[in-house]
């Protein structure tokens, strides 16, 4: 069996998904919450929006996956993919900044741009101030491109063989991975890509003893699996540490589909970490599932569903205390939803909707910050009616 490595090195010098999840399909109902964390009926909080806009600059492009931090300086970074279609050749990694809060944001900078299709972008900044960017590859286009016939004269076609063709085969096929860049000037400059066994779309999470986490699930390695890894130098390097347990009855896969995907976690105040599963198993498809660790990440409890429909979660710990969970929401009505819990993951409030307004269910991922005021900004994807292509959406918002 071929193991992961023991260390996988960030070293930073000074140079600049496969996943397309296939959308869970039908209405399946609620399920009935069973154990554990559960949602609850208790009074649920509002949403009050301040505005919803539009933060895209290249309206002609088709933005996805993105993930949004706030600086310990206040400024706001938001990595996400820039591209031209939901599975194409052309994804690259970009990176938008706002330093008013997202009152505006710059222009994009691109951050990494390979061979083949660039997804997601998970970012993170850690307690010594370095940023640390996730990226993952994705060949699905390629078989999009193979059905249709190698004549047809297209200018859509030819543009993307001609992408294909810039590389060989065998050299596509090397640079299908997941990665991770680190910066330690604030992103002026990156490190080179550096090969993680693992993804999820999110990124890492800062522990407060120091390490960092990255839960997620291996994907490029002959041995899959879903765990976590850890790095205790600043993100510099990363070591195995766990591996999350499969619910029982559950298949981590079927066949070549993952049903386990998209994994958050967050630490909460009593040290606790609680992490969120999109799940696509038969029981509970669609729903996000929770598991919980008490000893640092060494350990992981069973995944559980908390009778919540919709995924991928983001986790947030808000000024107060509680724990914001913010998820798309991919059946009518189409948007993005939140909810809290104020006991630490054991239960969570009804769910707040952000945005309902969706057209379809090309949209979500979306990711939260706080500010200082105690406001919320959050970020998203969505397909919008009055654009062809995703474009990346912004709510400012309080909870009420």
């Amino acid at each position: 069996m071929t193991q992961l490595p023991n260390a996988i090195s960030l070293a930073v010098p000074h140079s600049r998904r496969q996943f397309v999840g296939r959308i869970a399909a039908g209405a399946a109902a609620l399920a009935l919450p069973r154990c554990m964390a559960t949602a609850t009926s208790v009074k649920t909080p509002k949403a009050v929006i301040q505005d919803t806009r539009v933060i895209s600059w290249e309206k002609d492009k088709y933005h996805g996956w993105p993930t949004l931090t706030r600086r310990d300086d206040g400024e706001l970074l938001l990595a996400y993919s820039g591209r031209e279609e939901h599975a194409c050749p052309f994804g690259r990694l970009e990176l938008m900044r706002s330093k008013d809060n997202g009152q505006t944001w710059s222009w994009p900078q691109v951050i990494y741009d390979s061979p083949i299709d660039d997804r997601d972008g998970g970012i993170v900044e850690t307690a010594k101030g370095s940023l640390l960017i996730t990226t993952i590859t994705n060949d699905q286009w390629e078989e999009e491109l193979d059905q249709e016939p190698q004549t047809k004269d297209d200018d859509r076609l030819k543009r993307w063989r001609a992408v294909r063709d810039r590389v060989s085969t065998e050299k596509r096929q090397s640079e299908m991975g997941c990665y991770m860049l680190r910066s330690t000037d604030g992103g002026v400059t990156w490190s080179a890509r550096q090969r993680i066994p693992l993804h999820s779309p999110h990124g890492p999470t800062q522990l407060r003893d120091g390490r960092l986490i990255f839960p997620g699930i291996v994907r490029y390695l002959p041995q899959k699996r879903m765990g976590v890894l850890e790095s205790t130098d600043d993100g510099a390097t990363w070591n195995w540490l766990a591996d999350i347990p499969t619910r029982r009855g559950d298949q981590f896969m079927e066949g070549d589909r993952f049903n386990y995907i998209e994994l958050h976690a967050l630490e909460c105040k009593d040290g606790k970490i609680v992490c969120h599963i999109r799940n696509r198993n038969k029981t509970d498809e669609g729903e996000t599932l929770q598991t919980e660790s008490t000893d640092g990440g060494r350990t992981w409890t069973e995944p559980h569903s908390i009778g919540v429909w919709g995924s991928p979660s983001h986790l947030l710990q808000l000024n107060d205390g509680r724990i914001l969970m913010t998820y798309g929401h991919r059946r009518k009505p189409y948007g993005n939803q939140a909810r809290v819990s104020a006991d630490e993951g054991a239960t969570w409030s009804e769910p707040m909707i952000l945005s309902g307004d969706g057209k379809g269910f090309d949209l979500g991922y979306p990711s939260t910050v706080q500010l200082k005021d105690g406001s919320l900004v959050t970020v998203w994807y969505e397909k919008i009616a009055a654009s062809p292509r995703a474009q990346l959406r912004q709510a400012r918002w309080r909870i009420a």
